[in-house]
């Protein structure tokens, strides 16, 4: 495993972290998750050298950070990296363009939200604290500049982060020029290439620590979905994958097939384009078997993609805008 300094941080994470969603399971998440399997997957992921672990209250309402929680305290003799998120007060993925932070981050409800957090997780201080939706007019509260300094102050979260709405990379700059942002968590993959036009050169200029999420496009980079694809009732797929993002994800996949080198995944590469970018310090790809755990630590090697196939990735960028499903 290789490591990247986080930004201001000054930790060393990880170029594979570990995204938590998946492994949460519970209403409005993935389901088919298998908790023996999963635990086997974050002891592999220990075992392999990846020490940054991405979680969230909303995942498993809770669930997902006790097993972090359990993970961190069996390897007590590793140091390992534990982000969370504070859910929005009104459970709304993006937020209303016209909400106030105080009605969607009020006091009471961020205090909340660290005491189950760090209950769940065992621990009195939390690493990475992200807010889990962001509107960038926001910057500018006083009550949000406030809440940020205190939890800092109060010992209750060592760095602050922001998880920049799906497909609105510029939704967060204004937040970054007033220091007070540690790392930006934001959507970088084969297609969604945005962030390379703005956030990371910004990111670089405060010395923001990046984090790579949806690095399989939720699951179209893995080349698996067909035109039928369907899952289980209350599967958080079903409802993004509506026909028109299902039909139009499954052609731009294999669009992208045949530019797969030979022995090479196409979830491989989608994985090694993120890395090839150094404004990223760490990608975190849902892994709920070890299977997945085996292969995607794998990329972690140092190897470049060729200049030529970069090339040829950047053609197949795809520019969307967020919609009623695209939560």
């Amino acid at each position: 495993m290789r490591f990247r300094r986080f930004g201001r941080t000054g930790w060393q994470v990880s170029e594979i972290g570990y995204g938590m969603w998946g492994i949460g399971g519970g209403p409005g998440g993935w389901t088919g998750t298998d908790e023996d399997a999963g635990r086997e997957a974050l002891e592999l992921a220990v075992t392999g050298g990846c020490n940054f672990f991405d979680t969230a209250w909303i995942y498993g309402r809770g669930h997902s950070e006790e097993l972090l929680g359990r993970l961190c305290r069996d390897h007590a003799d590793r140091r390992l990296y534990v982000a969370t998120k504070i859910p929005p007060l009104d459970r709304r993925w993006p937020p209303r363009k016209d909400a106030r932070f105080a009605e969607v981050f009020p006091d009471a409800h961020v205090e909340e939200y660290l005491r189950h957090s760090r209950k769940n997780l065992g621990v009195d201080r939390i690493d990475l604290l992200h807010y889990h939706v962001w509107e960038d007019a926001w910057a500018s509260d006083e009550l949000w500049v406030r809440q940020v300094e205190e939890m800092k102050r109060q010992g209750l979260v060592e760095a602050v982060g922001i998880s920049v709405n799906r497909w609105e990379p510029w939704n967060v700059l204004a937040a970054l020029e007033t220091g007070l942002v540690d790392v930006v968590q934001v959507i970088y993959n084969i297609f969604d290439q945005a962030p390379e036009d703005e956030l990371f050169d910004t990111c670089a200029r405060h010395d923001v620590g990046v984090i790579a999420r949806v690095p399989f496009d939720e699951g179209t980079l893995t080349g698996t979905l067909t035109p039928q694809s369907r899952w289980p009732e209350g599967d958080w797929r079903n409802s993004y994958f509506v026909p028109e993002n299902l039909a139009a994800s499954v052609e731009r996949a294999e669009r992208l097939r045949p530019v797969v080198p030979e022995g090479m995944t196409m979830p491989e590469l989608a994985l090694r384009f993120i890395l090839n970018h150094r404004a990223v310090h760490t990608v975190i790809p849902g892994m709920r078997t070890p299977a997945h755990v085996r292969a995607n630590l794998a990329v972690s090697d140092g190897t470049p993609l060729a200049p030529e196939l970069l090339a040829e990735l950047r053609r197949h960028r795809w520019d969307r805008r967020p919609t009623e499903w695209s939560q």
